[in-house]
Order: structure tokens, then sequence, then C-alpha cells
């Protein structure tokens, strides 16, 4: 079932992805958001980004790290990821690859193999729909949005088959890559007093 989470929309799960990489004001995560492409599939703009990084910091999700100017440009606040930010951001991410939804955004931001079982029961369902609809004598040129729908279902299986194999694949994929990410992302261990 969905969490409901105290700042719950797609531009905040972005704001938290980028600060899991490193501490950034807000001009500079408007900035990445746009160079990496976001802004087709999440829609904002300055005031929108800066409200959510708002929102993020009163969830405790994000904090200060302090305050910059360079010559005549405005001041610039730098935030980093709370521990409880990253918790939430892996549980949002754990969430959305149980819980597949079809909306482009929530598929960018997360696809792995739970998603592979929701789109063959809807494809099965689908083409049930379809042979139990051509058995009873519809004619075909009836059921071209189904057609659709299934070829779309086929598609998207294609993908995220192709995505599983590129993050899980030790010798082509993403994996190595992604480990070093990971190690190199995670906080430093806490020593014992």
């Amino acid at each position: 079932m969905t969490k409901k989470r105290a700042v719950g929309n797609l531009l905040a799960l972005a704001v938290l992805s980028y600060l899991s990489q490193r501490p950034m004001h807000p001009y500079e995560l408007s900035r990445t958001l746009r160079e990496h492409g976001d802004a087709r599939s999440i829609k904002f703009n300055h005031g929108s980004l800066y409200m959510v990084v708002g929102q993020l910091a009163r969830a405790g999700y994000i904090t200060e790290l302090g305050t910059s100017r360079a010559g005549q440009r405005p001041e610039r606040t730098v935030y980093a990821l709370t521990d409880a930010g990253r918790a939430e951001f892996r549980g949002w991410l754990a969430e959305l690859v149980a819980e597949p939804e079809h909306e482009y955004g929530h598929f960018v931001a997360a696809l792995l193999r739970a998603r592979l079982g929701a789109l063959a029961a809807a494809r099965a369902e689908i083409r049930g729909l379809i042979d139990a609809t051509l058995g009873e004598g519809v004619p075909e040129l009836f059921l071209v949005e189904e057609e659709y729908r299934l070829a779309l279902l086929d598609a998207e299986t294609a993908f995220v088959e192709d995505f599983i194999t590129k993050i899980t694949d030790p010798q082509t994929g993403w994996a190595p890559g992604w480990a070093q990410f990971h190690d190199q992302a995670s906080p430093p261990p806490q020593e014992e007093t």
C-alpha cells in the first residue's frame, strides 16, 4: 500500500535523489534537473523548486549547510540530505519498485522485477478481453484501442527487462558502477565512543 508522504511529489523525489549525491543549492539543483533531462517528466519552475526545498527542510529530510555569495550574485543556501531524508528516499524508491503505477514520472523514477509481474497481469487481462470479445463475433477493428494498450505493455515490458539486465548483469551491466557510486555516496561510519 502506498505510504502518505510528508512531501509526495516527483520533484521532491528528484531533489532527494540529487542531494543523495552531494549537497547543492536550489539554483544548482534546477540546473542539474534540466541538464539531466528531468524537465521532460517533472514539471517545475524556480518557484515550485524553492517551495519543495522548503517543504523538505520543514519535514527534516534536508538541512542547510551554509550560505555563500559569489560576486554580485544573490546569496545561495546549500542543502544536504539528512539521515531521515536518506531513509525517506530509500523507502520511496522501494515503494515505487514494488507498486508500479502507469504514470510516466513514476516509471522514470524506478523499475524492477515487481513491475514485470504487474505488467504481465495487465497484459493477460487485456488479452483475455480481446479474445473473449472476438469470440463473440465483434470485428477486430473495434478492438484497436485494446490492441494499442497491448503494444504499449509489450514495449514497457521489453524496456523493463532490458533495464533489469543492465543493472544486474555483473559482466555487461551497470552493477559495478552502481555499487561504486553507493560506496562513495554512503556517509562515513560513526566511531563508537
